[in-house]
């Protein structure tokens, strides 16, 4: 795998889960890593873990569901840096609920969460991916991006779009050199999944589940191949099946 020196990479969500993981190895090949997030203590937490690799990280907190956020969010990366190379959206939202029930304010905040705040986001930065010289965009999807299960019409129908967002961007920017990954990930052993299975009443063993840093192997090898290929989607999955 090639190095990220001296690349710039804002990774959202990096507070937990996938999300941080992924900021931990993108840091420890080399690049300077932004940290994106609601939650300062939690960046601040995941900084703390680079101490002593020589990564360097950038706390920044924002909600991308707020316009304005996100305005402040870009400026403060062109005044640092300018450029993005690379951009991970592993930022959402999860919830269930049968078609018939649901109420239709929470698919409104898996919708602006799983969608807009993606795309929102991936808009306001593209002139700084465009001043980048090997730019990439991942985003970090779900299993029900591919298939859908009851109870799970909203949310898959928010990853659904995510799928057909990345699919026509790809379309649209290979021409340019920029290559835009998508990655499905079966469950993964998160403090969301936890909650999850705590709603539902089920137990939670997380070593039946993906690890975060399972994820975060399979992005590092995408955006470190050398620039004759991309990788377009990745599905993984648990290798124990315990759902």
């Amino acid at each position: 795998m090639g190095s990220l020196s001296d690349q710039i990479a804002v990774v959202t969500g990096a507070g937990s889960g996938i999300g941080k993981a992924v900021a931990q190895v993108l840091g420890a090949h080399g690049a300077t890593v932004v940290l994106v997030g609601r939650t300062r203590a939690k960046l601040e937490a995941t900084a703390g873990s680079f101490i002593g690799n020589g990564a360097r990280a950038l706390v920044i907190t924002a909600d991308l569901g707020s316009d304005e956020q996100v305005a402040n969010l870009n400026r403060e990366l062109q005044r640092r840096f300018g450029r993005v190379d690379l951009l991970v959206l592993c930022a959402g939202e999860i919830a269930h609920g049968a078609v018939e029930s649901a109420p239709i304010e929470v698919f409104d905040s898996l919708y602006r969460a799983n969608v807009r705040a993606k795309f929102h986001l991936t808009q306001s930065l593209f002139p700084m991916l465009r001043n980048s010289k090997c730019s990439q965009i991942v985003f970090v999807n779900s299993s029900a991006g591919l298939s859908a299960r009851a109870n799970g019409g909203q949310y898959s129908a928010t990853q659904h779009a995510l799928k057909a967002l990345a699919d026509a961007l790809r379309a649209e920017v290979n021409g340019d050199g920029i290559r835009v990954l998508s990655v499905y990930p079966g469950r993964v052993a998160t403090p969301c999944q936890e909650s999850i299975y705590k709603k539902q009443g089920t137990q939670y063993r997380p070593e039946l589940l993906l690890q975060p840093e399972d994820v975060a192997a399979v992005i590092l090898n995408a955006v470190t191949l050398p620039r004759t290929a991309e990788v377009t989607d990745i599905s993984i999955r648990p290798l124990c099946k315990s759902y």
